[in-house]
């Protein structure tokens, strides 16, 4: 049986929500990514993505969107437990523990960069113009990364 090849990732959160510095700043580097209410997005965190995938970590919804580091799948799919409590901001009343509709993951940070790389620069690269980020109308919160890409894009980060 061959081993499976690596995924990529793109992980969008607003800074003023959580931003790298604050997963940076979370024991062991590491959090949930929880609140994702797409089926969609869902479907590929339970479906596709796997322990040792590696993501960008991009603010979204701020003063200058781009991409600030990277992050590596430390945990596969399992329950969003925000989806059960009222009190949360992603609570969600037709999902319950024994039957779950949401599901999270967990990330580590593996990278910091410098410098952003923001949306409007990627926007002018042109070995960039498939990806998916840059497509008009393209609004899901967790998308995949193609292997091109992503090799591009570590290294305008160096």
């Amino acid at each position: 049986m061959s081993k499976r090849a690596t995924q990529y990732w793109l992980f969008k959160s607003e800074p003023d929500a959580f931003s790298i510095d604050d997963l940076a700043n979370m024991p062991g580097k590491r959090d949930h990514w929880d609140g994702i209410r797409n089926y969609q997005v869902r479907n590929m965190m339970r479906d596709v993505m796997k322990k040792g995938d590696l993501g960008f970590f991009y603010h979204s919804s701020c003063a200058v969107p781009g991409i600030v580091g990277t992050v590596s799948i430390v945990k596969e799919s399992y329950p969003d437990h925000t989806a059960f409590d009222k009190k949360e901001k992603y609570y969600d009343p037709k999902s319950d523990s024994e039957n779950p509709r949401w599901l999270m993951v967990d990330v580590k940070l593996q990278k910091k960069f410098s410098e952003i790389l923001s949306l409007e620069f990627l926007k002018t690269r042109k070995p960039l113009q498939d990806m998916q980020l840059l497509r008009k109308g393209n609004r899901l919160s967790v998308m995949p990364v193609s292997k091109k890409d992503w090799d591009y894009i570590n290294k305008l980060a160096k």
